[in-house]
């Protein structure tokens, strides 16, 4: 069903490069943003150096009901990602991984991103 789901699980601070994950990077996006609003990244690469703290695991939907419904879009689960990150106060989600699934849920259709929220410290 879903693949690419995070290799982290656990609650934890990490002052050095992050350990290599399987991030896709079929679908990248950087997106500016603030604290309402966390960057997403893509690669661990653009963590190399930054002392992080990762919050959780996070995932965002984009639902088409029916055949009739407008498509589900990456876009939309993408910015729900990171809406969810932004009320566990994250300033940046690591990308896991984004993909148009069938037949889950009530959905003819699914967008679905799954990424963790990290808090980045600028020191």
């Amino acid at each position: 069903m879903l693949t690419g789901c995070s290799t982290w699980h656990s609650s934890s601070s990490h002052n050095l490069t992050p350990p290599a994950s399987s991030a896709s990077s079929n679908t990248t996006s950087s997106v500016s943003g603030s604290r309402a609003t966390p960057v997403v990244y893509s690669s661990v690469d653009e963590l190399a150096g930054k002392p992080f703290r990762e919050l959780g695991t996070v995932s965002g939907e984009s639902c088409q009901a029916t055949i009739q419904d407008t498509p589900p879009n990456l876009a939309t689960a993408r910015k729900r990602m990171q809406s969810r990150a932004s009320t566990m106060n994250a300033n940046v989600v690591l990308l896991h991984d984004c993909q148009i699934v069938t037949g889950v849920g009530n959905c003819y259709r699914q967008a679905i991103c799954q990424g963790s929220a990290l808090n980045v410290s600028s020191k």
